[in-house]
């Protein structure tokens, strides 16, 4: 065992998403949030406030803390991995919001840094923990749709610009739809079919700057650094296959899907960014659906994390999983510059599926 009790969490990074975190999180009997920080300290008082957090403050207020164990990383993408260092040079575990990095060096020194501590390093996205896509693994882990051989995912809007208030980020490296929609859809693949091995990428850019629709930034002008549309071809160990829609620049908005096709049947996936949702499977020419429903938001794989280190188990967002990820996604960067195929070099295994009636309301610790 590693301590007793419930597991400490600070949160950095008090914009959007943290919302999401901070009502599930101070709502889990085996977590216990102490403290939320921020550059902006007033944002950070104001969410400790809401969500009834003792403390606020700044980053090194969270890294100083004596209770926080897991520091939760909702930074935005380009300071991932720089925080995530300075919580483990701070001795704490670390779950990032996805991606893990931005490029490869990064990701790997991090995951290096953690095992040199004997530190946890864990990340988004957490959504393959819920039992939407828990039942489709169940689906396929039970052969209902034989082995499974092809995937197809589509995710394509018209861009965050339209409802974010900051979106600058999204079309910054490290954004765009592929890094910021990616992992969602690719830790899906990865639960079906297990690592890729080999990819080929197309990518365009359809407007060089994109104007904020909402917010005090509204009708303010950004530059478009990145790919706002990509298209992957996905080769996986097993000799599977998949092919996938990254898009921030289509007029008609088809997001969520993500269908796996077998030598026996079909299943087709609730979105990936959600925890639940309809799974809908097809086999013996016969159609049945699958309603799941989850009462949690993000947040949920801090707790599993927290569970993993009271009992001394590996964790299923680990790092090596989003590593992966990461590998997979900056491989189909390389293939749109560079016009060729590339061989995926990480790897990974696939998680173990969540025990029957894993409850996160549940007080274990």
């Amino acid at each position: 065992m590693s301590g007793t009790g419930p597991v400490g969490v600070g949160l950095i990074g008090a914009g959007n998403i943290s919302d999401q975190y901070l009502g599930t999180l101070t709502k889990l009997p085996d977590v216990r949030v102490h403290i939320v920080g921020d550059l902006d300290t007033a944002r950070a008082g104001a969410q400790a406030e809401k969500y009834g957090v003792a403390a606020s403050g700044s980053a090194e207020d969270v890294l100083a803390h004596p209770d926080v164990e897991i520091v939760v990383n909702l930074t935005v993408p380009a300071a991932h991995a720089a925080v995530g260092m300075q919580a483990l040079a701070a001795g704490k575990h670390v779950w990032s919001e996805k991606p893990l990095a931005l490029d490869r060096e990064a990701g790997r020194a991090l995951l290096e840094e953690g095992e040199r501590r004997g530190l946890r390093v864990s990340c988004a996205p957490d959504t393959f923990l819920g039992p939407g896509q828990q039942t489709v693994r169940s689906l396929i882990d039970d052969g209902r749709i034989g082995t499974p051989l092809t995937a197809l995912t589509l995710f394509q809007t018209g861009g965050p610009e339209r409802w974010h208030p900051s979106p600058d980020f999204f079309y910054l490296p490290g954004g765009g739809p592929l890094f910021d929609m990616g992992p969602y859809y690719l830790t899906a693949l990865i639960q079906a079919f297990g690592p890729v091995r080999r990819v080929v990428g197309l990518g365009s850019t359809s407007h060089p700057s994109r104007t904020i629709g909402k917010g005090p930034r509204a009708g303010e002008t950004i530059e478009v650094q990145v790919a706002s549309h990509v298209s992957a071809l996905l080769e996986f160990e097993s000799g599977a296959s998949a092919q996938g829609v990254f898009s921030f620049q289509s007029h008609l908005e088809r997001v969520g899907f993500v269908e796996i096709a077998g030598s026996e049947g079909v299943v087709v996936s609730p979105d990936p960014n959600n925890f639940a949702g309809d799974v809908v499977i097809r086999s013996a020419g016969e159609d049945d659906t699958v309603s799941t429903s989850f009462g949690w938001w993000r947040g949920i794989g801090v707790l599993e994390l927290a569970r993993a280190i009271r009992a001394d188990r590996p964790e299923r967002a680990s790092g090596r999983q989003a590593f992966h990820v990461l590998d997979i996604m900056v491989s189909i960067i390389e293939s749109v510059e560079r016009g060729t195929p590339i061989y995926v070099e990480s790897t990974v295994e696939r998680p173990p599926a969540l025990p029957a009636g894993w409850d996160p309301a549940e007080s274990t610790l």
